[in-house]
């Protein structure tokens, strides 16, 4: 088996050399850099990468910069953000951006293993699945390229991250259905992931990526709303005759 190559980015340099340990006896392979630009170098150079832990706060270039030029990159390593900031708008903005988790560094090392496992997991799981897939999904003016993850509404193009793709993807795969919020989050963590506040607390994440998505659809066609909510359950992708 193939080990999985984790690289962490962190300034503070007695943490990252405490979580690289942690991690290299759970059995990952870790190259740790103290400097987002590094770490940029390091991924922009073809180097084997399964997920990359990022820290916010960094100099030079901080958490969200890097993770920005991933994307810009094309590049769909899954990211985590592992910070001291708690505020909600600082995970919104990693989700957005592309993020797949945001986690508090108070939390114990085997939550982090734990939350590290499911998204690797989901992670090959849906590649294995778009193995199978058609290389084009249309649905009206909508056209899903799967192999790339680009869309287009209207022969427009819409910049959606990777996730947003998946997300759009399913609830066109659905379309005319209810997609609940639980659905739509195990999509991008994994299957019995758990995250914000109660047993419902990830439903704003899910709201987050929806606002994300929509906003995106708009700016190529300010009349868009072809994603309704289900008050309470989740949304759908509108079919025909939907109001």
């Amino acid at each position: 088996m193939a080990t999985t190559a984790v690289v962490l980015v962190d300034d503070d340099d007695l943490f990252r050399e405490s979580l690289g340990r942690n991690l290299s006896d759970a059995g990952y392979a870790v190259r740790d850099f103290a400097r987002g630009a590094q770490a940029l170098d390091h991924l922009l150079a073809g180097a084997p990468a399964n997920l990359v832990i990022l820290d916010w706060r960094m100099p030079e270039m901080n958490g969200i910069e890097v993770l920005k030029r991933i994307r810009g990159a094309n590049l769909e390593v899954p990211a985590i953000f592992l910070t001291a900031l708690t505020d909600q708008i600082y995970e919104e903005a990693a989700l957005a951006t592309g993020a797949i988790d945001f986690v508090e560094k108070s939390r114990s090392f085997s939550i982090l293993e734990r939350r590290i496992g499911l998204i690797l997991d989901g992670a090959k799981a849906r590649s294995a699945a778009n193995a199978n897939e058609a290389d084009v999904l249309t649905r009206g003016p909508l056209v899903l390229r799967l192999k790339t993850s680009r869309a287009t509404w209207q022969d427009q193009p819409v910049e959606l991250t990777l996730t947003e793709f998946k997300i759009v993807n399913m609830l066109v795969a659905k379309v005319g259905e209810d997609v609940s919020y639980r659905q739509i989050y195990d999509l991008v963590h994994g299957a019995g992931f758990l995250a914000g506040a109660g047993p419902e607390g990830f439903r704003a994440n899910v709201r987050t990526f929806v606002k994300r998505i929509r906003q995106k659809f708009r700016d190529a066609d300010p009349g868009f709303d072809g994603i309704a909510n289900y008050a309470g359950f989740g949304y759908r992708w509108k079919g025909d005759g939907d109001a």
